[in-house]
């Protein structure tokens, strides 16, 4: 099991590694394992939801709880790549279609693993792709 300050510090050396100025911090009310808000430039993680995704996922990937962290912080980072590079509103979201508002986020939702991916250490290129395919059965199954 990983403690907060472990996943701290792995978000740290990463960002660093990346030179990435993005805060982080802590939320135990979050519902996923982490989240990246372009609005304040924040990665938030709760660590029991990071330990628990951790064990859906470790069972296919066969990776350490420490690069398991990294992959779940290099789909956030895609995401802040995404917003880097394409500055989108979301708060339009809620005047659009549901039919054209599921096909924005599907298609942010795409170009962050993409995005993710390019910062991804070649020894965890397989983990994250099979992450990713292992993301979307796991969101079926919600």
């Amino acid at each position: 099991m990983l403690y907060i300050r472990d996943i701290e510090k792995i978000i740290k050396n990463t960002l660093h590694e990346h030179t990435l100025n993005i805060d982080y911090e802590i939320n135990n009310k979050l519902l996923a394992p982490m989240s990246y808000n372009v609005s304040t430039n924040t990665i938030k993680f709760n660590y029991l939801q990071i330990n628990g995704y951790i064990a859906n996922i470790n069972f296919k990937i066969k990776e350490t709880d420490e690069d398991c962290v990294k992959i779940i912080l290099y789909r956030q980072l895609g995401y802040y790549l995404v917003f880097q590079n394409n500055k989108h509103d979301l708060r339009v979201l809620k005047y659009l279609e549901e039919e054209v508002k599921t096909q924005i986020l599907a298609k942010i939702e795409t170009t962050a693993w993409e995005y993710g991916r390019t910062l991804v250490p070649e020894k965890l290129v397989n983990s994250y792709d099979k992450v990713r395919d292992l993301d979307k059965m796991l969101l079926k199954n919600y």
